[in-house]
C-alpha cells in the first residue's frame, strides 16, 4: 500500500512514428538480424502505472548490426471513435540492400520469419488445408501496390500466385465494389502488406479478400467488416483498435456480430489496457508473444509474453462495457466483464515476419505488433475450418485448452494479477496460449454440460438478492431455467437469479442450463428464506451481498470495471484476495460503488467497512474525498488528510432507514494532481 502507487488512463503517443534505439538484441530467425527494442519518450500508463524495467534477455542468432529502429506504421494519435493500426516495423535502412534476387532460397534472405518458420512454430497443416477458403483482411485507406507487393512476397517464398486474374486475390472498397478505392495512405499500406503476407505465410492455399475502409473511423471499419461477410468471407482479421466508449456495445452488435463467421482482432501494442474491437463479445481477441527457436526441445520453439518497454508490448485488460461472456464464466480473469486476450501468436517485432512493401516502404522489412498475430490466427482458423464449429468461434479455445501451447512466462505490465502476468492456464497477455496445430478450433465437446452447484443459500424476506449461476462444457451460450424458486425470485435466460423473496420457508431449487445443441444439465440446492424484522420476528443477519468482493463485482454497481479486483501488492485486501480500489489516478476523476439493501422495519442496522487511504498529497487540506451515502443522506466523509497505513474499521448507523430499501453509495473524487487511493473491503450491514 505504498503512497507512491498511482494509476492512470493509457494515453496514445502523439505523432506518426515512435522511434528509439537501444542495445542490440540478436534475432532468433533465419538471417540472424539483430534487434533492439525501442525506448519511448513518454512512459505508458496502464491501469497500474508502476515502473517496470525493459527486458534484457536475448535469444540465439547472429547480429547483423548494433541496433535497429522500430516505427509505428500508423499514427498513434487518434480521436475518440477512430482506430489506429497495430503494425510495428523494424526501420533498418540497409535491409533492402541485403536482398539478392534469384540467388537465394526461400526463407534465407529477407530477415524475419518466413512461411516455413510460421508453419513449423505452430504445427500448421498449410500444405494440405485451406484450399479455396477465403480470409478477409479489413484495413483503412488504400494501398495501390497491394497486389504487386503480394506477388513479390509469394514469389520470394515459392508460394503459388494469388492474383485478381486467377481468382485468389480480391480487393474491394468498403461498399463492396472494385475501383473507387479510398485515399492512399502510406502508414496503413504497411499494415495491409503485413496482413496479406501473414495470411500467405500461414495459409498459402487460402484466397485473400482485402476490404479497404474509407477511413479509420470505427463506423467505416465496421462497415468494411460487414462487407467482407456479405461477400462470403468466413474468416475476417482486424489488426486495429481504439478506446472503448459509450457506443461500444451498439457498434459491437452492428459490425462484429456475425454468427458462423470467425472474426479476429488484435489486442494492441501498448501493454496492459483494453482495446476495441478486441473486447467485442463476438470476436476472438488475439494477444502477442515473442517467438524464438529452441533447439533440443520437442517443439523446437519457445514463446513468452511480448513485452518491450513500459509503453510497448501486447495488450490485455477488461472491457468497461461488454458483458462477461459465458465461456469466461469458469475462468479466473479478474474482470467482471469481458476480458482479453483469448489466444495469442507471434507479435514481437524482434521475432517478426518478413514483409514486402513498396508504397510507404522500400521493399523488404520486418514487421511485428499484434497486427501480425491477428491475421496469423484468422488463417490458422481457416486451416481448421473453424467457422460454424460454434456460433462465433471465440469460445473454442476455452474448450480445447490442451491443443494450445501454454505461455507461462513474461508479463506486459505490473498490475500484479493474471491480467498482465503469464502463468499456467488462461492469462490476459496470451489468453489460452498459442495454437499447436488446428485441433483447438474444432467443434466443441458437446457431451457433458456441467452446472456449478452454488450450495445452500439463505436470505431474509424483504431483502433483495442476486445470484449468478455458472455452467461449463457443451457448446455455449447457455440458456437457463429454474423451478422451486422462493416467491418473489426469478431467473433470467443468462442465469441470473434476482428479486426480493416475499415468503419465509425452505425451498428446493432446481436450475437447468441448456447449451446451443440442446444438451442440458441441472443442479438442485436448498434455499432458506427467513422472516423479515418486525411483527414479532427477530432482527438478525447481514444484508450486504458479496461483502468482501470475493465474487468480483457481483451484486455491486461500479462506475467502471477498474474498481473491484485483485490488485495484489499495489493495494492488498484486508481479507481474501479482492478489494475495491476507488481513485488513485492523480488526475480529475470520480469513482462510484453502490449496492441497495432493504432494512426490515423495527430493526437496528449498522453499516461497517474497512477503509485504507494512501495519498501523494501533503498538508492539512482535503483535496481528494470519499463520501458515503445512504440514498441522498451523507453518512461520512474521508479525505487525503485521513491517510494512514493499514485498514481502519468504520461503522455508521442505518436505523433511520428501517422499513426502507436504500442505496449505499461510496463516491471517490480526485482533483487534477497527486493521487489519493480509497480502498474498501468487508462492507457489511448487520441487523440487531
Amino acid at each position: 500500500m505504498s503512497s507512491s502507487t498511482r494509476r492512470g488512463p493509457r494515453p496514445r503517443a502523439a505523432g506518426v512514428a515512435l522511434l528509439g534505439v537501444v542495445a542490440a538484441l540478436p534475432l532468433a530467425m533465419t538471417g540472424g538480424m539483430a534487434y533492439a527494442h525501442p525506448l519511448h519518450s513518454a512512459a505508458h500508463q496502464s491501469h497500474r502505472s508502476a515502473t517496470r524495467a525493459p527486458s534484457t534477455g536475448t535469444v540465439s542468432g547472429t547480429p547483423i548490426k548494433a541496433g535497429v529502429k522500430v516505427q509505428h506504421s500508423c499514427s498513434q494519435s487518434v480521436r475518440e471513435g477512430w482506430a489506429t493500426c497495430f503494425a510495428l516495423r523494424q526501420s533498418n535502412p540497409v535491409e533492402p540492400n541485403r536482398i539478392v534476387p534469384h540467388a537465394v532460397t526461400p526463407n534465407a534472405t529477407p530477415s524475419g520469419y518466413g512461411p516455413s518458420d510460421i508453419q513449423s512454430a505452430y504445427n500448421l497443416p498449410s500444405s494440405t488445408a485451406g484450399s479455396g477458403t477465403t480470409v478477409a483482411i479489413v484495413d483503412a485507406y488504400d494501398d495501390p501496390n497491394a497486389e504487386s507487393d503480394l506477388a513479390t512476397y509469394r514469389s520470394q517464398y515459392g508460394l503459388p500466385a494469388c492474383t485478381t486474374a486467377n481468382g485468389c486475390f480480391t480487393k474491394l472498397n468498403q461498399s463492396g465494389t472494385q475501383g473507387s478505392y479510398p485515399t492512399a495512405n502510406t502508414g496503413w499500406a504497411g499494415e495491409i502488406s503485413l496482413d496479406l503476407d501473414a495470411v500467405s505465410a500461414a495459409c498459402p492455399a487460402c484466397k485473400i479478400m482485402l476490404v479497404e475502409a474509407n477511413s479509420a473511423s470505427m463506423p467505416d471499419l465496421g462497415t468494411a467488416v460487414n462487407t467482407a461477410v456479405a461477400k462470403g468471407a468466413k474468416y475476417v482479421s482486424n489488426s486495429y483498435g481504439g478506446s472503448e466508449d459509450s457506443t461500444t456495445n451498439s457498434e459491437d452488435s452492428s459490425y462484429y456480430k456475425h454468427a458462423g463467421v470467425f472474426i479476429t482482432a488484435s489486442t494492441g501494442d501498448s501493454d496492459y489496457g483494453a482495446e476495441f474491437p478486441a473486447t467485442s463479445a463476438y470476436v476472438t481477441a488475439v494477444g502477442g508473444t515473442s517467438l524464438s527457436r529452441a533447439s533440443g526441445t520437442s517443439r523446437g520453439w519457445t514463446e513468452s509474453v511480448w513485452y518491450t518497454s513500459s509503453s510497448e508490448g501486447t495488450g490485455s485488460g477488461c472491457s468497461a462495457y461488454v458483458a462477461k461472456p459465458s465461456f469466461q464464466s469458469g475462468v479466473s480473469t479478474g474482470c467482471s466483464k469481458r476480458a482479453e486476450a483469448d489466444v495469442s501468436m507471434d507479435a514481437d517485432p524482434a521475432t517478426g515476419l518478413a514483409v514486402y512493401q513498396t508504397y510507404g516502404g522500400s521493399g523488404w522489412s520486418v514487421y511485428g505488433g499484434t497486427s501480425l498475430a491477428s491475421p496469423l490466427l484468422a488463417s490458422t482458423a481457416a486451416l481448421a475450418g473453424a467457422a460454424g464449429n460454434s456460433t462465433y468461434g471465440n469460445d473454442l479455445s476455452y474448450s480445447h485448452t490442451a491443443d494450445f501451447n501454454d505461455v507461462t512466462s513474461g508479463s506486459n505490465g505490473s498490475c500484479g494479477t493474471v491480467l498482465c502476468n503469464a502463468g499456467t492456464g488462461w492469462d490476459g497477455p496470451s489468453g489460452n496460449g498459442t495454437p499447436d496445430g488446428v485441433a483447438g478450433f474444432g467443434a466443441p465437446t458437446t457431451s457433458g454440460v456441467t452446472v456449478t452447484n452454488p450450495g445452500s443459500k439463505s436470505s431474509a424476506s424483504g431483502t433483495a438478492v442476486s445470484l449468478q449461476l455458472a455452467a461449463s462444457g457443451g457448446t455455449s451460450p447457455y440458456t437457463w431455467s429454474a423451478s422451486g424458486l422462493p416467491s418473489g425470485l426469478s431467473i433470467s435466460s443468462s442465469g441470473l437469479v434476482s428479486g426480493t423473496p416475499t415468503k419465509a420457508g425452505t425451498y428446493s431449487v432446481t436450475v437447468t442450463a441448456t447449451d446451443a445443441t440442446g444438451t442440458t444439465a441441472s443442479a438442485t440446492f436448498p434455499w432458506t428464506v427467513t422472516a423479515s424484522g418486525g411483527g414479532g420476528s427477530t432482527c438478525s443477519g447481514q444484508l450486504v451481498q458479496n461483502p468482501g468482493f470475493e465474487s468480483g463485482a457481483a451484486n455491486w454497481t461500479e462506475s467502471n470495471s477498474n474498481i473491484i479486483g485483485q490488485w495484489g501488492a499495489d493495494e492488498p485486501p484486508y481479507a481474501g484476495s479482492y478489494d475495491a480500489w476507488l481513485d488513485g489516478y492523480g488526475t480529475t476523476h470520480t469513482d462510484t460503488l453502490s449496492q441497495s439493501i432493504t432494512i426490515p422495519s423495527g430493526c437496528t442496522a449498522k453499516l461497517s467497512y474497512y477503509l485504507h487511504i494512501d495519498t501523494d498529497e501533503t498538508g492539512p487540506t482535503a483535496y481528494d474525498k470519499l463520501t458515503v451515502k445512504a440514498g441522498s443522506t451523507k453518512l461520512a466523509t474521508y479525505s487525503n488528510v485521513n491517510a494512514a497505513s493499514g485498514y481502519t474499521l468504520h461503522t455508521v448507523n442505518l436505523s433511520a432507514f428501517a422499513g426502507k430499501t436504500v442505496k449505499i453509495t461510496f463516491t471517490g473524487t480526485e482533483d487534477d494532481s497527486l493521487q489519493t487511493s480509497f480502498v474498501l473491503d468487508n462492507v457489511t450491514a448487520n441487523l440487531s
